[in-house]
């Protein structure tokens, strides 16, 4: 392994954060962030800062926190199980015709993406009519989402059927790569949409209503907690982890539409299971590490245990990487999720041109127009440096440049 390239943040009355951050930049609400969760009295051995790390809602995005005897649904966040799937085909660059743009249009007809609102509208983001194949794979999920909204009803209207399958909004993105070699990969990134957001949604508020009800004072409302042996507790890490399988099985949908969208786009024939990745990188999980049993909070960062395959996506102009984890066990075998945001969406919109956008897009057959500068190339570090910072934490197995990209 090569040398270790952490440096350290100490707390005052906390856990250290031990941060991969050598030569990206780190903005002092992000550490101020991940001090505050560095203090909660049950964080196990130090908190981890991968270097995309950037300011998030609850919990910093980036971060990796281990705990003992409770979880920190904040952490976690609303876009529960959100995270990556790629698929290398056996088709080469020069299988791709000149203009891309059709290839564009039949993966956005083929996947429900972006969102409308509007009374007596349907969400443009969901199905109408949702195909027989998505009914088939949400029957396997049925059975327990009835037993969690039995105790929490709730969450029984909510976006779940209607969303399988779907893309949704934001960072949220459909690609058309080629590798190292001109080998053509399909790329993608959502989580468990609207019934993940509201799970997220609904146990943080349960979460701080415990909080204000027991009297226990916190360092940010939003790490409002659940202990271990609560009802709470048990019922978060039933919903979470369905929601978790829900973002897996989302990923798994899309991905059979826009390869089927594919086939009828190129005529020569192709396959696409040589290789395929579907990770999270925004859940809790039970793991073992430092020989003790610990529940892991991953807010923006994937699993990086030894010879575990990952993906860290660029932004939309850059290139991504599929991964192999190194085990390094400073970081609780975790790696980042992607480039992680220098802008936040206002800033990016007020700052980054609509002419600046197109030239940093240029050669990618995506949106060019104002309502994507939020997501514009600028508004990421340099992806480039992230991959330095994190040398010790994995190793780069394919690099993938975009040549197509979707965004909701």
């Amino acid at each position: 392994m090569t040398e270790t390239t952490y440096e350290v943040l100490n707390v005052e009355g906390g856990r250290p954060v031990k941060m991969w951050t050598r030569g990206v930049p780190v903005e002092d609400m992000a550490r101020a962030q991940l001090t505050k969760a560095a203090q909660m009295p049950f964080v196990f051995k130090h908190v981890a800062a991968m270097p995309d790390v950037h300011v998030g809602i609850g919990a910093t995005v980036g971060s990796v926190i281990p705990t003992k005897g409770a979880v920190i649904p904040a952490a976690v966040g609303v876009d529960i199980g959100c995270g990556m799937m790629a698929a290398r085909t056996t088709l080469m660059a020069h299988d791709l015709p000149d203009n891309l743009e059709g290839i564009r249009s039949a993966i956005e007809a083929a996947v429900p993406h972006g969102r409308s609102v509007g009374r007596s509208k349907r969400d443009r983001g969901s199905w109408g009519d949702p195909p027989a194949a998505i009914v088939d794979a949400w029957a396997t999920l049925a059975e327990r989402f009835g037993r969690i909204v039995a105790k929490h009803p709730r969450l029984k209207n909510t976006n779940n059927l209607t969303h399988l399958g779907t893309l949704g909004t934001g960072n949220h993105f459909i690609e058309l790569c080629l590798d190292q070699d001109a080998q053509v990969w399909v790329m993608l990134h959502s989580g468990s949409r609207g019934v993940g957001n509201a799970i997220g949604t609904y146990f943080i508020e349960l979460a701080k209503k415990d909080m204000r009800k027991w009297f226990i004072n916190l360092p940010d409302e939003d790490l409002a907690y659940f202990p271990e042996g609560t009802d709470h507790f048990d019922d978060y890490v039933e919903a979470v982890g369905w929601a978790q399988d829900f973002a897996a099985l989302n990923r798994r949908m899309m991905m059979a539409n826009v390869i089927a969208a594919l086939r009828r786009q190129i005529a020569k024939p192709f396959e696409a299971e040589a290789e395929a990745v579907n990770c999270h990188h925004n859940y809790v999980t039970r793991e073992n590490h430092f020989g003790e049993n610990v529940l892991v909070t991953r807010k923006g960062a994937v699993r990086a245990a030894k010879g575990t395959m990952g993906i860290i996506p660029g932004s939309m102009g850059a290139k991504s990487f599929i991964v192999r984890g190194l085990g390094n066990p400073e970081s609780f075998d975790s790696c980042s999720h992607g480039a992680g945001r220098v802008m936040s969406r206002t800033a990016a919109k007020k700052l980054v041109t609509l002419d600046e956008h197109i030239a940093d897009t240029a050669g990618v057959e995506c949106r060019k127009d104002e309502g994507v500068i939020d997501e514009t190339p600028k508004a990421y570090k340099p992806i480039e440096a992230v991959m330095a910072a994190q040398a010790d934490l994995v190793e780069i197995v394919h690099t993938l440049k975009q040549v197509v990209c979707v965004k909701g």
